[in-house]
């Protein structure tokens, strides 16, 4: 069983970048999907961005693309967000969460979750 840990939230403002990471526990990381979710107060948790196991095949949300590139490196058993040109609108909780397929951009598709960091972007 796979666990993750978030990292790299904080406060940035809006222009700026933050590089969220996601350490992941467990031997199998190598073979699972990776997906960044968020979720701001009151709203539903929503997709981000997810890449495979071989970090070829990535997806994008449709308001991010152009700003964030999610990537993994294997051997560190960690996946990444990088994040630029934030906006007010990215303020939100971000989840990393690992799966056994690929595909999925609605969280029911992801067995296993992180607690989550705290992104909050100033105008």
């Amino acid at each position: 069983q796979v666990q993750l840990v978030e990292s790299g939230g904080g406060t940035v403002q809006a222009g700026g970048s933050l590089r969220l990471s996601c350490a992941a526990s467990g031997r199998t990381f190598s073979t699972y999907t990776v997906a960044w979710f968020r979720q701001a107060p009151g709203k539903e948790r929503g997709f981000v961005a997810a890449i495979d196991w071989s970090g070829v095949s990535k997806s994008y949300a449709d308001f991010v693309k152009g700003r964030f590139t999610i990537s993994r490196d294997n051997a560190k058993n960690t996946g990444y967000l990088q994040m630029n040109s934030l906006k007010p609108e990215d303020t939100a909780v971000y989840y990393c969460a690992a799966g056994s397929r690929t595909g999925w951009t609605t969280p029911i598709g992801y067995a296993t979750w992180g607690q989550g960091t705290q992104v909050t972007v100033s105008s």
